[in-house]
């Protein structure tokens, strides 16, 4: 009898371990997944905020560099540059899923990584809706629904709280320069675009339907931004650009009048709330 019970235990626990899940990511694949995945490689640094906050930070054995949010996530191990990790690392910690976000542009890579036998899956999160939508899908495909609900729930009421702040309050007309040779900003598509108007703000650019479009010096001066929003710290600094030729022409700089934002308004996650807030204390203290 005894025997008989150690040989169904054996059996079921086969069983589990082989438990898997046919699921779809954000990007349509199909994605064969462990019913309960326990060890997680998330290749984007947004991904990791978001298995942090499901509460799953004890499943993940790696992260991609630049992995800043939250700050615990730095000391966990890196598998190199989110499009270039090491696969021979991935490979020798047997994850049983390794999770990723974006456009599809690690695309070899994410080929490899399922060629070792290791499933990928992918989320989307464009704009505030699939950040939201995004912590439902991690939350299923991480057996963490309800964590998923709660935390969705509690952002939503951060999102509706900032609206609150600014509601009947005059738009700030601001440019958010990426780089400055060329010029790049920030388009219609962007989150980042409509992370500025919850807060109460108004980025000039928001007309292009381009993401990240390239721009002119003088479709700028067009726009006739009243500020710029920088993130704190990188190296599009107002010195910079004030140096720039040509830059002086517009008011904003000319004015020395700028916002600041910490760089989780880069991050499509929890952290991008942490970013709307500050923008709206910014915009309308």
């Amino acid at each position: 009898m005894r025997r008989l019970f150690l040989a169904f235990c054996l059996i079921a626990a086969c069983a589990q371990a082989d438990a898997a899940r046919v699921l779809q990511d954000e990007f349509g694949r199909t994605v064969t997944v462990p019913d309960h995945p326990h060890r997680l490689i998330c290749l984007m640094p947004s991904v990791v905020d978001d298995v942090y906050a499901l509460g799953a930070a004890k499943e993940i054995v790696a992260v991609s560099d630049y992995s800043k949010y939250p700050p615990e996530a730095r000391s966990k191990p890196t598998i190199g540059p989110p499009l270039d990790p090491s696969l021979e690392m991935i490979a020798a910690l047997h994850p049983d899923l390794v999770l990723s976000s974006g456009d599809m542009g690690g695309a070899e890579n994410i080929r490899r990584i399922q060629q070792m036998g290791i499933p990928v899956f992918m989320i989307d999160p464009r704009g505030v809706e699939g950040i939201y939508k995004s912590l439902d899908t991690l939350g299923r495909v991480l057996n963490r629904a309800n964590a998923a609900a709660q935390l969705i729930a509690s952002l939503r009421q951060r999102e509706m709280a900032v609206s609150e702040r600014v509601r009947g309050k005059r738009p700030v007309p601001v440019l958010m320069p990426v780089w400055y040779d060329p010029i790049v900003t920030i388009g219609s598509h962007a989150y980042i675009t409509q992370l500025i108007a919850l807060a109460g703000g108004r980025s000039v650019t928001s007309d292009i339907p381009e993401e990240w479009p390239q721009v002119s010096l003088e479709a700028i001066l067009v726009r006739a931004p009243e500020a710029l929003l920088l993130v704190r710290g990188s190296k599009m600094s107002i010195d910079a650009i004030r140096n720039r030729p040509g830059w002086s022409q517009i008011t904003a700089v000319r004015n020395n009048r700028v916002y600041y934002v910490s760089d989780a308004i880069e991050y499509p996650s929890p952290a991008a709330f942490d970013a709307l807030e500050e923008m709206a204390k910014e915009f309308h203290p």
